[in-house]
């Protein structure tokens, strides 16, 4: 099983067995901080009690070190690995009060021989993974499914319910995952199981919905000059504790606002020149390389830029399956392995900016969503089937010719990227009847994903279960927290967690260092959606370090032409992923149903590019996986 995670641990291996309890414990380490055996996993406390092994990084453990010697922890340190002190604390203080002190990303992993007890654990935004559940008889767990599936008892059986959600949202979400009887941990959540019984407890030692709950109801109440002051403050705060290492250290820079304000904020801090890496492209909506090189030039930074043609792209294509241990089908994956692979060269850790759009109303749905529906709300339906039916009558490619003739006198908000793609989700949005439901539209790919997975029942998630919002009145606001509970740690933190573990490399979020989250909600929402543009608050922060020309562009998804690569270069490898007799004889699917997407997309007619992803990353998962 730890042999399976090597490529997230490639420095050293343990393993810890207890037979007369029947537990055992591995780890496969990547050694970011205290590099000698000090800092070895599986580790003992220096009381005896627990044996621990952890994924992630506790970026503030010197400052608990020093709480827990002035509250009276008697023993002397070995060394100063950050699992040490988790692992003191715990002994000290107890898992829940040690994982509130504790600032960082992490899968735990905690055996106490004193109770005969096991405790997971997984940090509050949901940056590292945990999978578990009982196969046969024995309750295994592990960072990635394929250390699960190493097991002798593991079952092996696809959950096609789970399937339901990956149709409709290009990955599982949590808490459930592609097997049957294994889950995902939720963020924030400390699972605990004794010995003595099959029973699962479930607790959280942190809740976004208490967050968002607690901002509203105290709302931030300076000035935007102080709010201004007081994120700058938080997030350097953050940089700062997210910069120390013991091994080379860089970050991903799109030329974007998020990775340009982390970036401007290490270099801020540094003095040295900080390690920056962007990866273009040569079609010019896809390229953001341009704008992260000014930016590089401006900050001063040591900056790597690789451009990469469409067959380096497509060559990682083979290795998705095995890189996403269950099936995703995000495609800006590929790109994020490539930056991933890029950085490794030089760096073992990588910050990011992920996070921003969440927490500061980045994506357009924030912002289109309330005005569509205050245009279109009280329309008849009929007349909202007019409208969906003349936006679809032209294919996407003829949109984008379209905005491209009148880019010169479009006003700036409406010169967006890939305009045919964004007109047709506007089709798709316009036929809802609340603006939640518009919501659920614009982050839904096939919207009855039952009546394609054969034998089928789709399963509530986050987004369906209205029990798990706060009392937010502000439909912007219920967007931004749903996509912080589910669109980020499912699909954006699982994207970038397995494309830089892949490579055994490891990437840092200060966006979402919990305290700049807790600022950020207690924001009123104009200190972050003004005059019809998102991330208000933190413009103004870059403005301070970047010239406003430099980033003042339209957004851009880190993302490939993926719907030409389906009817060109991809073209061969998808007819044989959907040929027909093989989707019958497999049985997962209704076959008819994805055959006329396929036709309908190689005739250009429709553009169901991340449709038909959906479906051929999981026929790729599964020709891998069979």
């Amino acid at each position: 099983m730890v042999s399976k995670l090597s490529h997230r641990g490639p420095d050293s291996k343990g393993v810890w067995f207890d037979s007369q309890s029947g537990i055992a414990l591995g780890h496969s380490r990547l050694a970011i901080l205290d590099l000698s055996v000090a800092g070895h996993q599986p580790m003992e406390s220096a009381c005896k009690r627990f044996v621990l092994v952890f994924n992630g990084e506790i970026y503030n453990h010197l400052v608990i070190r020093k709480k827990l010697l002035r509250e009276g922890y008697a023993f002397s340190w070995r060394g100063h690995s950050d699992t040490e002190t988790l692992v003191a604390g715990i002994s000290f203080w107890g898992i829940k009060k040690t994982l509130q002190e504790s600032s960082g990303m992490f899968a735990v992993a905690l055996w106490d021989r004193q109770e005969m007890s096991l405790t997971l654990a997984r940090d509050r935004m949901g940056e590292k993974p945990v999978y578990y559940g009982w196969q046969g008889n024995s309750f295994v767990f592990g960072s990635e499914l394929d250390a699960i599936k190493a097991h002798p008892q593991f079952e092996n059986t696809i959950d096609r319910d789970s399937l339901c959600l990956l149709l409709r949202h290009n990955t599982i979400s949590s808490p459930h995952s592609i097997y049957k009887g294994i889950s995902k941990l939720d963020p924030g959540t400390i699972l605990t199981l004794s010995s003595k019984s099959k029973a699962i407890n479930l607790d959280t030692y942190w809740s976004m919905r208490s967050v968002a709950s607690a901002g509203i109801e105290n709302p931030f109440n300076g000035s935007h000059h102080d709010a201004v002051f007081g994120l700058e403050s938080l997030l350097s705060s953050a940089v700062f504790d997210q910069m120390q290492s013991d091994v080379p250290l860089g970050a991903f820079l799109s030329g974007g606002i998020d990775s340009s304000l982390i970036v401007s904020l290490m270099q801020s801090q540094s003095s040295k020149k900080i390690n920056t890496f962007s990866i273009g492209f040569s079609e010019k909506e896809y390229d953001e390389a341009q704008q992260a090189k000014a930016i590089a030039k401006h900050l001063g930074t040591a900056h790597t830029e690789l451009y990469v043609s469409h067959t380096d792209a497509l060559s990682v294509i083979p290795q998705l399956p095995k890189m996403f241990d269950e099936p995703f089908a995000d495609s800006s994956q590929i790109p994020t392995y490539l930056v991933s692979q890029l950085a490794k060269k030089h760096v073992d850790v990588a910050l990011t900016g992920d996070g921003g759009d969440e927490l500061f109303g980045g994506y357009n749905r924030h912002i289109w969503v309330k005005s569509i529906w205050s245009k279109t709300g009280h329309l008849p339906l009929f007349v909202r089937k007019l409208i969906f039916f003349a936006i679809t009558s032209l294919p996407p490619y003829s949109w984008d010719q379209f905005f491209e003739m009148c880019s010169a006198v479009l006003p700036k908000r409406y010169r967006v990227s890939q305009p045919g793609d964004k007109m047709y989700k506007l089709a798709n949005v316009i036929l809802a009847e609340t603006p939640a439901g518009m919501y659920r539209n614009l982050v839904s790919h096939w919207n009855n994903p039952s009546s394609i997975v054969l034998g089928s029942n789709e399963p509530d998630s986050k987004l369906s279960d209205s029990s798990v919002l706060p009392n937010l009145f502000d439909i912007e606001q219920r967007m931004m927290f749903l996509d912080t509970i589910a669109y980020m740690p499912d699909d954006i933190l699982t994207k970038v967690d397995r494309a830089a573990m892949a490579v055994s490399l490891e990437t840092r979020v200060p966006m979402l260092d919990h305290r700049v989250v807790e600022f950020a909600w207690s924001l009123p929402l104009n200190f972050k959606i003004k005059n019809g543009q998102g991330k208000w608050i933190l413009r103004e922060l870059l403005n301070k370090y970047v010239p406003q020309e430099l980033v003042d562009r339209p957004k851009m998804g880190f993302g490939v032409p993926l719907h030409n690569w389906l009817r060109g270069p991809l073209l061969d490898w998808s007819q044989n992923l959907l040929d027909p007799i093989k989707l019958r004889n497999q049985g997962y699917f209704n076959a008819e149903a994805v055959l006329q997407k396929w036709n309908e997309h190689l005739s250009g007619k429709s553009d169901w590019q991340h449709h038909l992803w959906d479906i051929l990353m999981f026929q790729a998962w599964l020709d891998e996986n069979q």
